[in-house]
This record gives C-alpha cells, sequence and structure tokens, in this order.
C-alpha cells in the first residue's frame, strides 16, 4: 500500500482548516447565558414533607407495592420506600424534591402535581434564599399540574411561549433543582411532539433529550427565546436515573389547566362516556377498515353522553371535529379539551360505512360522583374503572378470564401497586375474578392489615403485584 506524503506546509493548511472548522462549528451552537441569567430569578426550589404509615411486613413475593419498577417514573426526591418496621402501624416523616416556577407578580407558582401530592407541609424557596410555606391553590392529577400560592409581592415572573409552535430539533433548556441542587441548567433538543403516554392520556408532551432527574420535576423548560414552552415532568429509566428520554407538559395545555385551578380549584373537562381498546390490524379488517386507525368502543355507560347520543359498542371512532384519532389513547385527550355542554363532531365507522354524529358532552364524574354510581366498571376503592372481557377480546388477549383495567386514578392504590390501563386482573388476594361485579364483592371484603396479592396480565406474560389499601 503506498503512503501520501504531504508537505509541511500542507499539514499546517489542514490543521488551520480543521481548527477553523470546529471554531465555526462552535459558534453555530446555542449560548443559553442571557437566557439562565433572565430565567433563573423566576425558577423556585419546592420541598414538601409528609407522614407516612411504615409497612410492618413485606408485600408478596417480598416487594412492597412502591417497589415494583415501572418503566414511567414521575420523580419524587423521595422515590424509594423505607424498609419494613417491625413495629405495627408506626409512622415516619418523608421529604421530597422538586421545581417550579413563578406565574404571576402576586405569588402564583406552578409545578407538577405529583411533587405536592398528599403533602402536609410545601416550602418554597426562591432565587433569593427566601424559604415561605405555600398553599395548593388546585391540582389535577390528570395532567399532572399544580398551582400553589405563597404570600410574596413584585416576584419576578417568567415568559410563556407557545408550545404549539415548538419544531422537532429544535434547542431547548430546563432549569430546575436536580437531587436539590439549585438552579441546575441543562440543554438538548426537541425530539418529538405529541407523544401519548401509557398512563397519561390526556397531555400531548413534549419528548426531549435535555437531563432531567429527580428534582427537575415541576421546573420550566425553555425555548431559545427564553420562553416557557413546557413543564419537565417524566422520564423513561431503567436505572431510576437520566436515560436521554424526558417528557414535559406543553404550556398551552398547562396554562389552560392553571386558569382552571385558579377561578375555581379544579378542571372540567369533557367527558364521553365510553370505554375504549386499540383497533388492530386483525380488527380493522374485520370493520372494512384500510388502516388500524381510531379507538374501538368496547363498552358505554348507559347513562352516559356517548349512549344518549346514539353511539354503540363495535363503532370505532376516526375523527372529533375533523382531528383524526390516530390511536386510541388519542381519544381521551381530544375530548378533554371540549368543555362540558359542548357538541363535538365524531366521525365513526359502524358496519363497514363512516357516518358523523354530533354529541353533547357531558362533565367528567368527580371521584364522589364515581364513587356513588351503581356501575359495575367503577371500584373506587382501589382507584381504576375496568370493563368485561368477551370471548373475542378473551381470545385476542389470549388470558384465562378476568376484567380488563380501563382507567387507573393517579395517586390511588392501584397506581402505587403498578397497575396500569390495559392490564387483565385475573386474581386478588388469590381469588379469581370473572366479572366486574365479582371484583366488587372481593374488593369489599380486603383487608388492610397486610399486602394484597394482585394477578395480573401485561402483554400477553402474567406478573404478580402487590396493594396495601388505606
Amino acid at each position: 500500500m503506498k503512503r501520501l506524503i504531504l508537505p509541511s506546509t500542507l499539514w499546517v493548511c489542514v490543521v488551520a482548516l480543521l481548527t477553523f472548522g470546529q471554531a465555526a462549528s462552535a459558534q453555530n451552537l446555542p449560548d443559553f447565558t442571557a437566557l439562565v441569567e433572565d430565567a433563573a430569578p423566576g425558577v423556585v426550589n419546592i420541598s414538601t414533607s409528609r407522614t407516612v404509615q411504615r409497612s410492618s411486613a413485606p408485600g408478596f413475593g417480598g416487594f412492597g407495592g412502591q417497589e415494583i419498577p415501572e418503566i414511567f417514573r414521575h420523580f419524587f426526591g423521595d422515590s424509594f420506600p423505607a424498609p419494613p418496621s417491625n413495629g405495627q402501624g408506626r409512622t415516619e416523616e418523608r421529604q421530597s424534591l422538586g421545581s417550579g416556577f413563578v406565574i404571576s407578580e402576586d405569588g402564583y407558582v406552578m409545578t407538577n402535581a405529583h411533587v405536592v401530592q398528599d403533602a402536609d407541609e410545601i416550602l418554597v424557596r426562591l432565587n433569593d434564599r427566601r424559604e415561605l410555606r405555600a398553599e395548593v391553590v388546585g391540582s389535577d392529577p390528570q395532567t399532572d399540574v399544580a398551582v400553589l400560592k405563597i404570600d410574596a409581592n413584585d416576584l419576578p415572573t417568567l415568559n410563556l411561549g407557545d408550545s404549539d409552535e415548538l419544531k422537532v430539533g429544535e434547542w431547548v433548556a430546563a432549569i430546575g433543582s436536580p437531587f436539590g441542587f439549585d438552579h441546575s441548567v441543562t440543554a438538548g433538543i426537541v425530539s418529538a411532539i405529541n407523544r401519548t403516554l401509557p398512563r397519561d392520556a390526556y397531555v400531548p408532551f413534549i419528548q426531549t433529550d435535555v437531563a432531567i432527574n429527580p428534582g427537575n420535576s415541576g421546573g420550566p423548560l425553555f425555548n431559545l427565546d427564553g420562553e416557557v414552552v413546557g413543564i419537565n415532568s417524566q422520564i423513561f429509566t431503567r436505572s431510576g436515573g437520566f436515560m436521554g428520554v424526558s417528557f414535559a407538559i406543553p404550556i398551552n395545555v398547562a396554562m389552560d389547566v392553571a386558569e382552571q385551578l385558579r377561578e375555581g380549584g379544579r378542571v372540567d373537562r369533557g367527558w364521553l362516556g365510553v370505554m375504549i381498546q386499540p383497533v388492530s390490524d386483525d380488527l380493522a379488517e374485520s370493520f372494512g377498515m384500510e388502516n388500524a386507525i381510531g379507538a374501538l368502543i368496547a363498552d358505554l355507560d348507559p347513562e352516559g353522553p356517548a349512549a344518549q347520543g346514539g353511539l354503540q359498542a363495535g363503532d370505532v371512532i376516526l375523527e372529533v371535529n375533523g382531528e383524526e384519532v390516530e390511536r386510541s389513547s388519542s381519544l381521551p385527550r381530544l375530548i378533554g379539551k371540549g368543555a362540558p355542554g359542548t357538541e363535538v363532531e365524531l366521525t365513526l365507522m359502524r358496519d363497514g360505512e363512516e357516518l358523523t354524529e354530533s354529541v353533547e358532552l357531558g362533565s367528567w364524574p368527580d371521584t364522589e360522583q364515581q364513587s356513588a354510581q351503581a356501575g359495575s366498571n367503577n371500584q373506587a376503592r382501589l382507584g381504576i374503572m375496568v370493563a368485561e372481557i368477551d370471548d373475542t377480546m378473551r381470545e385476542q388477549l389470549n388470558v384465562p378470564g378476568g376484567v380488563i383495567v380501563r382507567q387507573v386514578e393517579s395517586g390511588s392504590v392501584a397506581a402505587e401497586a403498578g397497575i396500569r390501563p390495559g392490564d387483565v386482573l385475573v386474581s386478588i388476594d388469590h381469588r379469581s375474578v370473572s366479572s366486574s361485579a365479582e371484583l366488587v364483592e372481593i374488593v369489599e371484603a380486603l383487608p388492610t392489615d397486610r399486602a394484597i396479592p394482585v394477578r395480573l396480565f401485561r402483554d400477553g406474560r402474567s406478573l404478580f403485584v402487590a396493594l396495601r389499601l388505606e
């Protein structure tokens, strides 16, 4: 093999060109210094404390309910349970950390709902090191948004951007308190938009590769103009730490929720009253559809808006007000955007034909209303909603029996145990479940003095989780 020997003067030119190229590339990278100087005063650290019951015995199979690993994890500063205690009914104080940001000069602060959930005391530490007690104005677990109020005035606020204008590949930066390190700055790009996560059907998440860790939760995500475009909320992890995939709540969604929380302390979102499932390729073919899109109605609340509006089990919802339902998980978000009492136009596939129905949305039932309903699909004590499985669905899912979990209330006993929508609940406390009515009977008799085993089928595989009732 021949070697090409370059003259020394040519080597100097090559090195100079490479150096110049590196310098030019560095000049094209964004500079976040001005952004941080302007925005940092409006970012706050949030610490909470709460008193919890210590377990006197390990859960089923040696695991407590909170130790069951989850791929998608919210990040409390204290996300791991304390070791079991030898005493019965003992309590301990747990502390956790998070972030937030000021949205008004008179002391309103935005953060994640899970940061302040069940907190007995909330402290907000400002950029000038003042620590002030905060009260929860309102919290919406469905979108993971909470609004706090502190007794302060003339606070520095952040500029809000338009999250609908975000583009994939755009540079973004986060400021927060990972592991308690105040006002840490990380940066990256927008990896994807309108992501739907399994347990968060109401939020079209912004996916980024910005480094996010426990303590960042609730902090702002900025564009290069220094505008808040999102609230950092979740990470995808198999280790418990950052692995390159993080998710933020779009600021447009968050501010709509925040305004409702400030006005009334709660969020009213549209409700259709249907149980849905994905449309598989085989189902699409059986319905005469070219593509496996939309949301298949598996069941309806007989008193709900959908049933009153003429929808039927077996209908496939293809569009909501002209916006395509790409997958079944998109439907709750599209319906939730509508206010109760407003009409939505639904494009359906029924018996191989497309048709349009107008339905007036109802108001999403709150916990008290759900608990009072006699419908067997609602198990308020566990915090889940389930639906029956017919023979066709049982064959498709390849499960021996059980009921399918349609919804899991955020922060509920079931959520803490790791139960997810789409799971098939086969047995609880070693008793087989073949119908929702049977589940109601079993749940009513469950004890509260020990961990309870629950057998599930998920993605064709059997697994056990443990839950403990309050």
